[in-house]
């Protein structure tokens, strides 16, 4: 089993797969010339994008992600100041310092194309580097897969190439797989699973709850101070984020959209009932600034717009899907009176076990299987969570999973001019509200349910498959292309 920390990055907007999944692929690819020895002997780079990251690349940012990826940058460290000034300092240069120390000439607009026309048939976020030297001979080439939520995953150089309206061949794509097992790194770990129903079978048996289970499963691949360490890592910036997105003097988002920031506007509003942030008292009057609901939209808002900003988040499982976890996260804080640090690491190991099966199982990227992968999976993380941290049993935990994301199947991925904007921020915020009605549905049962989460995560990808390729990421369909850009 790959680790289930993994379902929790820390990294940069507005993208996971197009963002993040693109510059983690660029740094792997300039660490093997390193590797290697070529380093020395590049000239000069290429990268070309194919399928959803050319189509909508440029409201992704793909291509300074990916430039800063070959500059030697990772996600979680990089400068988000310098990523969205990197394409004017590389135009006004003419240069490029390859992994942090080989200077080479560098035309942007040459040495990034985007290819709208063609796909790889592995998987619609394929990219190719190639490096060559002073003569132009070709010293590497290499294909890389943005596969969701920032993991990558390395082809060949001779993978099928295909038209963009084109269905992959049988057998050819990654969809085809019974599971993605591509991460799995074979770790001999106590309790492996790779079903909900074997996870629930386990924690019959052993009498462990889900997050025991992952506890231990992660204390056999790292020490427990690391993990806890990780996992405190990931809550500490949950909430710099949502604190940064509720004071931001950002007015409008970038993109040409001209989408204006609302969660400053709402925080200010909310606060002058009772500021929860602040954990001060309420007034009796105004219902609306009273709501928990209320308050659980502004913390799903506030990263989405952190996100869409390209700000500093936690991908959870997704970028475009990141503010449903630390929202509901936020409402577990502020609105449970047993609330503490100990249920943070419950939710969390809870939350990244249901991430794990949907990673392994179908998918978590919007690009092969529309929203529902997205938005979808995070809906029922976040409600595994919170239903574990309010005392729900392993069976109750799944029916809350379940819930969740069967109400988000079908959910397409059609990004206004290919910006996480619209409607990926509200549709954050109404996903964080569902995740927590799935809870009440749940912990008023006792757990008997007649759809499985496994069978709802298989139907999930049989509709992934099925959807039609406009409707998943390409902004080429939907809302993409009924509301005008102005």
């Amino acid at each position: 089993m790959f680790s289930i920390l993994e379902m929790f990055k820390i990294g940069v907007g507005p993208s996971s797969s197009h963002t993040v999944g693109p510059m983690v692929a660029a740094c792997k690819f300039v660490e093997s010339l390193e590797h290697t020895g070529t380093l020395g002997r590049v000239r000069r780079v290429r990268t070309v994008l194919y399928g959803s990251l050319a189509l909508t690349g440029l409201g992704h940012g793909t291509d300074r992600a990916t430039v800063a990826g070959l500059e030697g940058n990772m996600p979680q460290t990089v400068d988000t100041d310098h990523v969205n000034i990197i394409r004017h300092e590389c135009e006004s240069s003419g240069e490029l310092l390859l992994a942090g120390k080989h200077r080479i000439d560098f035309d942007y607009a040459h040495d990034v194309a985007m290819d709208v026309w063609h796909r790889l048939a592995a998987h619609p976020n394929g990219m190719r580097f190639q490096a060559f030297d002073q003569q132009n001979n070709l010293v590497d080439e290499q294909v890389w897969y943005s596969i969701g939520g920032g993991f990558v995953r390395q082809g060949n150089a001779e993978d099928l190439m295909i038209g963009i309206h084109e269905r992959p061949p049988v057998g050819t794509s990654f969809a085809d797989q019974q599971s993605d097992s591509s991460l799995d790194d074979g770790s001999d770990v106590p309790y492996p699973f790779t079903s909900c129903d074997e996870l629930i079978a386990l924690c019959e048996k052993h009498h462990m709850s889900i997050a025991d289970i992952v506890w231990a499963n992660e204390t056999a691949m790292q020490s427990a101070v690391q993990v806890r360490s990780e996992l405190d890592n990931v809550w500490r910036v949950m909430r710099r984020c949502v604190q940064h997105g509720c004071h931001t003097s950002q007015t409008v988002l970038p993109g040409g959209l001209n989408a204006p920031r609302r969660a400053p506007k709402m925080y200010a509003r909310l606060a002058s009932n009772s500021d929860v942030l602040a954990r001060d008292k309420k007034r009796a009057d105004a219902v609306l600034e009273s709501s928990d609901a209320a308050w659980v939209d502004l913390f799903a808002l506030a990263v989405s717009e952190e996100n869409a900003g390209g700000g500093r988040i936690v991908t959870a499982p997704t970028n475009g899907a990141a503010g449903i976890i630390p929202a509901v996260l936020h409402y577990y804080w502020h609105f449970v009176d047993h609330a503490n640090e100990e249920g943070v690491i419950t939710f969390l190991l809870t939350a990244g076990a249901v991430g794990y099966l949907f990673k392994r199982n179908a998918s978590i990227s919007g690009a092969e299987v529309g929203c529902q992968g997205e938005v979808g999976t995070a809906c029922s993380m976040a409600a595994a969570g919170l239903c574990a941290v309010m005392g729900g049993t392993p069976q109750q935990v799944e029916n809350a999973a379940e819930i969740g994301i069967e109400h988000n199947l079908g959910l397409t991925c059609d990004p206004v001019g290919g910006l996480v904007q619209i409607p990926c921020i509200e549709r954050n915020a109404m996903a964080a509200n569902t995740a927590i009605n799935a809870v009440r549905m749940a912990m008023l049962g006792d757990g008997t349910h007649i759809v499985t989460l496994d069978q709802a995560i298989k139907t999930m990808k049989d509709t992934g498959e099925d959807m039609m390729s406009k409707y998943k990421e390409t902004s080429k369909g939907g809302l993409a292309v009924n509301v005008v850009e102005c």
